[in-house]
């Protein structure tokens, strides 16, 4: 089966490695173009599906927008993980089977740009993989193959993404040459039982106090590592990692620390959050201790 491959971040990665080791041939990979990256945006980066492309001799392509599509060969099939971009209609249509995604939730539920993270926000104790035919809506294609996993009381959605990385690679070969042999049917989506899961903005992450301390202990390990979860201090911004609620009804108003000495305890608006990591702004992840005692962080202060 001759595959073109659109992907672009390391999620990506596994499903083209997949395709590779079970003998595809995959006649170019389309990723976005290199970024620059660093705090003085001097150095473009080239995306881990360019990198691993590369490493094994395929052929790249990085058009800003995909929107011609003369530029590739026609292939029996299109494979999307992670591109980034929507594909035009024109596009779709190129390859003789259609354009197949490796989707991280049970569809119809979390269609959209940040399923992982939200599977997590949401508080989801069951999530997985969908390989879906792509149409021209969001994520709404029949849906080809699932696979389910449940998602762990403490798993973050670095972790999460980096499991279904693997899993969905495996389901994706499975999925293609099930399809190849006529032993798959596409089967339509239920959209009555469509949820979202939109992309992960600044005003998103931002923690609000005001909430249960189970919902704000989600929004932190869902946006772990990135975006990160952040909130201020004394007008300076800080990230907060590794958390866990108590549904304890503590002494102090939502956002007041409780307690300094060796942990950071948090009121929220019912029970409160203790964090082990923070990351100031321009700075790496430390242990929440040591920032508070190079900031002499006391209890009575008010993150806002």
């Amino acid at each position: 089966m001759r595959v073109v491959f659109f992907g672009t971040p390391e999620f990506a990665v596994p499903s083209l490695r997949a395709l590779l080791g079970e003998g595809f041939d995959v006649l170019a990979v389309v990723t976005q173009p290199d970024r620059p990256q660093g705090r003085s945006r001097s150095r473009a980066v080239p995306p881990p599906v360019k990198v691993e492309a590369e490493t094994e001799g395929i052929p790249v392509l990085q058009p800003e927008r995909p929107t011609d599509p003369a530029f590739l060969d026609r292939p029996d099939v299109g494979v999307v993980v992670a591109y980034g971009h929507i594909l035009k209609p024109e596009l779709l249509r190129l390859p003789g089977r259609g354009m197949v995604n490796v989707h991280p939730s049970l569809l119809p539920e979390l269609r959209g740009a940040a399923p992982v993270e939200w599977a997590i926000v949401n508080g989801l104790a069951k999530t997985g993989v969908s390989i879906m035919q792509l149409d021209e809506g969001l994520d709404s294609g029949p849906v080809l193959l699932q696979i389910p996993h449940t998602i762990e009381p403490d798993e973050t959605g670095g972790e999460l993404s980096a499991h279904l990385a693997e899993v969905g690679a495996q389901a994706l070969v499975e999925a293609l040459a099930l399809w190849e042999q006529d032993a798959l049917r596409p089967v339509p989506q239920d959209h009555a039982r469509a949820t979202y899961a939109p992309k992960l903005t600044r005003t998103v992450a931002q923690i609000r106090w005001s909430d249960p301390a189970e919902r704000i202990a989600r929004l932190i390990r869902g946006l772990d590592p990135k975006p990160g979860a952040w909130t201020e201090l004394d007008g300076h911004e800080v990230k907060l990692f590794g958390p866990e609620a108590t549904e304890r009804q503590e002494a102090g108003s939502p956002g007041e620390v409780l307690m300094a000495d060796g942990r950071l305890l948090i009121a929220a608006g019912s029970g409160a959050v203790a964090v082990e990591e923070v990351q100031p702004a321009g700075k790496a992840r430390m242990p929440a201790g040591d920032w508070m005692r190079g900031r002499r962080i006391k209890a009575g202060q008010r993150f806002g």
